[in-house]
């Protein structure tokens, strides 16, 4: 059997979600979609799909098939459309990872115009806590904020962020203002999260001088948020970027505290893989957020975002 030809028939049965709809679509009957499904697995010794009289689910193993084979399909095709000296248009399937909150707020919007732009081009876009491994999860791009964790992945910057501390006018008139990060340690402070970084421990620098504060508060989460709602309750003082703050410091819901303190950069990257061999859709996919990201990559104040 050839491979490449059963990758082709599994993304098309995944995508049509049905026997029946793949065997119309290929001219075939549902009982030779169904026989050439089992021969695949067969031959392949797993199970790709879990079937039932009403639906048809991917099981872990077809996951992996769908997500890896579907990227060597589109490769080849590029491939041989390139020896063919025709150009390569963007097309295919894109897998893309970003966090929550970053994902909802600005990723989702900056897809929904990239999918006008290259209609050829589907997208699924996974949103998590924490960044994916590409290589593992099958993902094409990931979206992150802050500094991409291994040396190995390709990295474009698409906009500068910071995280800011900040907190609710309330807050600060009933407790007062922190005149020096030591002075956080007598706070009500809001925890999030994130990553393996430490609990409760924040890095902040000025001028060159940097200090790391232990601080403790009424509550911790793994989603900023709903950091952020509790810090606009005047729950306490909440360090976060300021892609997520910059319209409550403008409006005045919350107020920037120790301006002259903020954390390191936590910049807004794109990663992939592939170095020179990217396929034309994470290509233009990149070089579009970067182009829809450009206004925030001149350095990073709040009034940016």
């Amino acid at each position: 059997m050839d491979p490449f030809s059963d990758v082709a028939f599994f993304v098309l049965l995944v995508k049509r979600g049905s026997l029946a709809g793949a065997a119309q679509q290929l001219g075939i009957t549902p009982s030779a979609a169904s026989k050439r499904l089992a021969a695949l697995e067969a031959r392949l010794g797993v199970r790709l799909l879990q079937r039932t009289t009403r639906r048809l689910s991917v099981t872990p193993e077809g996951e992996s098939y769908l997500a890896q084979g579907g990227r060597i399909l589109a490769e080849l095709e590029e491939l041989e459309q390139g020896l063919g000296g025709s150009r390569v248009a963007p097309r295919g399937l894109l897998r893309v990872n970003a966090s929550l909150g970053f994902g909802r707020r600005h990723l989702a919007p900056a897809i929904a115009d990239f999918l006008v732009a290259y209609p050829d081009v589907e997208v699924q876009l996974q949103l998590t806590d924490r960044a994916l491994s590409l290589a593992e999860s099958g993902h094409d791009v990931g979206i992150l904020v802050g500094e991409p964790p291994d040396a190995r992945l390709n990295a474009r910057r698409l906009a500068a962020n910071r995280r800011l501390l900040c907190a609710a006018p309330a807050y600060l008139a009933a407790h007062g203002e922190p005149a020096s990060p030591r002075a956080l340690q007598r706070h009500r402070c809001l925890v999030i999260r994130e990553n393996e970084s430490a609990y409760g421990t924040w890095h902040l620098e000025s001028g060159g001088h940097h200090e790391t504060v232990k601080v403790r508060g009424p509550a911790a989460t793994n989603d900023g948020e709903v950091a952020v709602g509790w810090a606009l309750q005047g729950h306490g003082v909440l360090l976060r970027s300021e892609w997520e703050v910059a319209p409550l410091l403008r409006s005045g819901r919350l107020r920037q505290v120790l301006p002259d303190w903020t954390s390191p950069p936590a910049d807004i990257h794109a990663v992939y893989l592939g170095g020179d061999k990217l396929s034309a859709r994470v290509r233009a996919f990149v070089d579009f957020l970067a182009a829809r990201f450009a206004g925030h990559d001149e350095g990073a104040t709040y009034h940016g975002w």
